[in-house]
């Protein structure tokens, strides 16, 4: 925001973030998912959006029948609407339209809703006003967040559902987070110093057609997948050489025949993780294994695939992020107003189904190591990693809750865009479930984290028995931050704290320096957080 927008100033006790209409980068995503901010419009912005709401005034004087601004909605478009019920016509949308159901939508993805809908507005070809668009402002200046139920929207027409429950906050109805303290949205914007908005014109429409929610649920699980991902690329090198392994299958000579980027890239990555082991060292000329087991030697070629997917799902959100996905949408150089189809949430589904698949295999690969470390015929190492094996059970147990995730993983991989339930009295015929298909992603990643953070706590055991021999430095030091919160398992002992404790590492990105200049959000330059 800026003088020349007469907007107010950004809250004194959060960090500014510019945001520039149709221009978001995927940093600047990432920085407003992780942290709250104050927006920051950036110039040019006011004169689009009043623009856009003047073409609107002008249809609504002439009282030309207009999809969304003086009609019905859905099935009842035929129906014109008298003039002196417009502003019913707008709030009746929203009440209608409240019906989510479910948990709450996490706070970061309603800061990034709020985000992605405060830029769609701005571009102005959405019709509204720039109270409107001051009044999202408002509230993450304030950090006040509408409590958003998960569930309800089919991904078309836009997450209609999810929407109206954000934009009832701003009328002061159903409920908002405000810095963490849930209450009544009237009394939260009294406390913001802001009042409940009177809809104008196709307002109402215009703040609940869109994909915004559900491409917002899709970034939130591509950002955490990249912290789930860097954790398992750390935790195959440590396993290499907790089983022995050989580093010549990450030879670039191998790699560049293929000419795959993400293949190329996560050798070289494994390479210098693994560089100046002396676990290696002493295996080099006599090692009597010709090849080791695909989990191992196959890395590259499988993380490799799943870090192009990543790049993938990351260009088409990101163009999603800065779209204009209402409908119908105002040209108002032209002082037309067509109706047309962006809110339909497609490219999303298909995006966060490739997501979700690229997160099964990272976790089934994962599975597939510690199983291996476990069985001494493969990895040379203790029986289920425990000194006094049968006494101590060790990492027996451990595996299986790993294999447990990652079959879970199996079934909710399953893609969702493939389905379709026609609503709205078949009017709306064709939807996309992209809202699921994103949401699924977040418990299939969190399952990610937990088998990897298994491998870790199996890899670091297993070079612990190596000693007096060393891993790499590198390694040396993610081993040394797992030690620092998890002994070394001499004996059975409660297992779980020491999950929960590395999986907590991998969740608050301990490990994704190791990879983040492979990863698309993590290596974007752009506004840091915490």
């Amino acid at each position: 925001m800026n003088a020349q927008d007469d907007t107010p100033p950004p809250a004194p006790d959060l960090p500014p973030l510019e945001i520039v209409p149709g221009e978001l980068a995927l940093a600047t995503l990432r920085a407003a998912y992780l942290a709250p901010f104050a927006p920051r419009l950036a110039r040019g912005w006011l004169e689009r959006v009043s623009s856009s709401a003047a073409t609107v005034n002008r249809i609504v004087e002439r009282g030309e029948p207009a999809y969304g601004i003086n009609t019905g909605f859905g099935k009842l478009a035929q129906k014109q609407i008298a003039r002196d019920a417009l502003a019913d016509l707008q709030r009746n949308l929203i009440l209608s339209h409240c019906v989510g159901v479910g948990e709450p939508l996490p706070r970061p993805i309603v800061r990034l809703v709020l985000l992605l809908k405060v830029a769609s507005l701005a571009r102005g070809a959405s019709g509204v006003r720039a109270i409107t668009v001051r009044a999202l402002t408002k509230l993450l200046d304030a950090d006040a967040l509408p409590v958003i139920p998960s569930q309800g929207s089919v991904g078309a027409s836009g997450d209609l559902a999810p929407l109206a429950h954000m934009t009832a906050a701003l009328l002061g109805l159903g409920a908002i987070d405000l810095a963490g303290e849930r209450m009544p949205a009237a009394r939260a914007l009294e406390r913001i110093g802001a009042h409940p908005l009177v809809l104008g014109p196709k307002e109402g429409l215009a703040l609940i057609n869109g994909t915004q929610v559900s491409t917002a649920i899709a970034l939130a699980a591509l950002f955490d997948a990249e912290a789930a991902f860097a954790a398992a690329l750390v935790a195959g090198a440590m396993s290499v050489d907790a089983a022995a392994g050989s580093d010549t299958p990450f030879d670039p000579r191998i790699h560049a025949l293929r000419g795959q980027s993400g293949q190329i890239r996560v050798a070289a990555r494994l390479l210098e993780l693994l560089e100046g082991s002396r676990i290696r060292e002493s295996h080099r000329r006599d090692d009597s294994r010709v090849q080791d087991p695909y989990s191992l030697r196959c890395q590259p070629q499988v993380m490799g695939a799943c870090l192009d997917q990543f790049h993938y799902v990351a260009e088409v959100l990101r163009r999603e992020a800065n779209a204009v996905t209402d409908n119908p949408l105002v040209f108002a150089d032209a002082g037309e107003v067509l109706s047309g189809g962006n809110f339909h949430a497609e490219p999303v589904a298909l995006v966060a189904d490739a997501l979700a698949t690229a997160v099964a295999e990272v976790g089934a690969l994962s599975e597939r190591r510690i199983a291996l470390l476990i069985d001494a015929n493969l990895s040379g190492l203790p029986p289920f990693l425990v000194p006094e094996a049968g006494l101590n059970s060790g990492f027996m147990v451990a595996h299986v809750t790993a294999a447990a995730l990652a079959s879970e993983n199996k079934s909710l991989a399953h893609p969702a865009s493939v389905d379709s339930l026609p609503t709205s009295a078949n009017q709306e015929d064709h939807v996309s479930m992209a809202t699921f298909a994103a949401r699924r992603v977040l418990p299939m990643v969190a399952n990610v984290r937990r088998i990897v953070a298994i491998e870790m706590l199996a890899a670091a055991q297993g070079i612990d028995l190596r000693k007096p021999l060393q891993t790499s430095p590198a390694l040396e030091r993610a081993c040394e931050t797992i030690r620092a919160a998890v002994s070394f398992y001499d004996r059975d002992r409660l297992f779980a704290p020491d999950i929960e404790a590395v999986e907590q590492m991998i969740r608050t990105h301990r490990f994704t320096e190791a990879a983040s200049s492979l990863l698309p959000s993590a290596a974007a330059t752009g506004p840091k957080r915490p």
